[in-house]
């Protein structure tokens, strides 16, 4: 016989959560009057709010809010959140002295209760704190990803980069799922030493873009209320699709990790991969198997989804795409396809990607970081335990170091010489001593695949359907549809894609 749920747990529940409500409008009050630094200097200033909760951001495009704080209070910003205050960085100049030089007082991160512990179990590497474990897992992903090594992987990014082209000539509407291909593939054979087919057939790579889906949600401040209150989390019917997702991933890691395994105790010859790495090192990185294999995971999510506003930059501005096929033009000619060995040849392609990723960043209202020390910057004191965000959208807007910061221009990029310029920094791969350990792996791939791509075809918005250039920071996966034209003979093409280089002495 069906058993009817007993109604006094959920009115028990609703009591407990209005005490709770009670208890915070309490907080409020003494967080404003006591909250007070070492230093006696105060908190950045604050945008006014009646909200018992805080300060309002609308779930679509918050940080377009925040940006209208920032041009208006400052540099910096405080905002709350229920009895927490949050400190917002929204210029270059504070970004620098703050999240750069002094970096080591930001290298932590608050409690994601959510999305760190509830969907990530407490062993992604984005939400540990700092300390031993944050240094074990660091050490072993630099070891296998610094700049020297990232160039081994350089032959087989250029093989998968040419897959891409022939995709693309193939399905010119799916390029969406083709760079998410390349991605998946690439990282992929990093990681696990596997080859995987497409990201439409492949249902680890499937589960890994859904992953990447709940957690760009879960993220969101306010997203969970287990964020405010923590005990939730324990409650069984409580964020269920968090724990379930939790689960999938922990199943699918560990059998990669597994397969790596079972590989090299048959001796069979699977050449290098940062899980194999790590199990041939376990003595010196002192990960546990289930550390290994979050890691290891982490690095795949981490990487599956970036370029397409690359693409979508080239068409919605056809006189830059312009000026960066004439270099390609000149440094390559149409006989030949553009490799690494030109890569210090072609700074206008380096300063479009540099402007495309400011334009639209990847992550632009940043990763939540947490002081473990007073700061101070100017007049104004972050005390020691506050949550600080470096919002890329708004750093990536100021007018003092971007001029015209809403305009698409590459040239900002380049000095007087036509080289790159050296003094000029945006932070696509985060802030300090939580900067992306995979950085130098993601700017070889960036490049080598924009540089075929705008070598091979004319890129063009499709009228039919509007882009929504937007729709990056949104996680969409197709913003806009983009035409194909191929810039030499197609049959050209397929040639030399087929007769690519894909080895350092085939590319000599």
């Amino acid at each position: 016989m069906l058993q009817l749920p007993d109604l006094r747990v959920f009115d028990n529940t609703q009591l407990v959560l209005s005490a709770v409500a009670c208890v915070g409008v309490v907080g409020v009050i003494a967080q404003a009057y006591l909250h007070k630094s070492k230093s006696g200097l105060p908190l950045p200033p604050s945008p006014p709010t009646w909200r018992l909760r805080g300060h309002f951001t609308p779930p679509r495009n918050p940080f377009l809010t925040v940006a209208g704080w920032i041009d208006e209070y400052g540099p910096l910003i405080t905002i709350r959140s229920g009895t927490e205050k949050i400190v917002i960085i929204g210029r270059h100049s504070a970004a620098v002295d703050i999240m750069e030089k002094q970096g080591a007082l930001l290298a932590d991160r608050p409690r994601f209760v959510a999305a760190g512990e509830m969907l990530g179990g407490g062993l992604g590497i984005l939400f540990t704190s700092t300390g031993d474990r944050l240094r074990r897992m660091r050490r072993a992903l630099h070891a296998h990803l610094q700049p020297k090594v990232a160039e081994e992987y350089q032959p087989l990014q250029m093989s998968h980069a040419k897959n891409t082209i022939l995709n693309m000539l193939e399905d010119p509407y799916n390029f969406q799922n083709h760079v998410s291909t390349y991605a998946a593939t690439v990282i992929t054979k990093v990681a696990y030493g596997k080859t995987t087919p497409t990201v439409a057939t492949d249902s680890e790579a499937r589960q890994a873009l859904e992953h990447l889906r709940l957690l760009r949600t879960t993220i969101r401040p306010g997203a969970y209320l287990a964020d405010s209150i923590p005990w939730l989390k324990y409650i069984p019917w409580y964020g269920q699709e968090l724990k379930e997702g939790f689960e999938k991933n922990r199943r699918l890691y560990i059998s990669q990790l597994n397969r790596v395994k079972q590989q090299m105790q048959s001796n069979v010859d699977i050449g290098p991969s940062f899980v194999k790495h790590m199990l041939e090192g376990v003595e010196v990185h002192g990960l546990t198997e289930l550390e290994m294999a979050f890691l290891a995971g982490a690095l795949f999510t981490a990487a599956i989804d970036t370029y397409a506003r690359l693409l979508m930059a080239a068409a919605m501005f056809p006189e830059e795409q312009a000026k960066v096929q004439a270099e390609l033009d000149a440094v390559v000619g149409s006989h030949r396809a553009p490799t690494f060995a030109d890569e210090q040849s072609l700074p206008r392609l380096h300063a479009f990607i540099s402007e495309a990723l400011r334009w639209r960043p990847l992550m632009p209202g940043g990763v939540a970081h947490r002081t473990v020390k007073e700061v101070v910057w100017g007049n104004y004191c972050i005390p020691a335990g506050t949550t600080v965000f470096g919002s890329h959208w708004c750093i990536s807007r100021d007018p003092d170091v971007f001029p015209d910061p809403h305009e698409f221009k590459p040239q900002r990029w380049i000095d007087d010489q036509g080289r790159v310029k050296d003094d000029l920094k945006f932070f696509v791969f985060g802030f300090g001593r939580r900067v992306c350990p995979g950085q130098h792996v993601a700017t070889r791939s960036i490049f080598i695949n924009s540089a075929l791509i705008l070598w091979a075809f004319q890129l063009k918005l499709n009228s039919t359907k509007p882009p929504d250039d937007m729709g990056f920071m949104m996680g969409k996966s197709q913003p806009g549809t983009i035409d194909f034209k191929t810039r030499i003979p197609e049959t050209d093409l397929r040639r030399m894609m087929r007769s690519y280089p894909e080895s350092p002495e085939s590319e000599a």
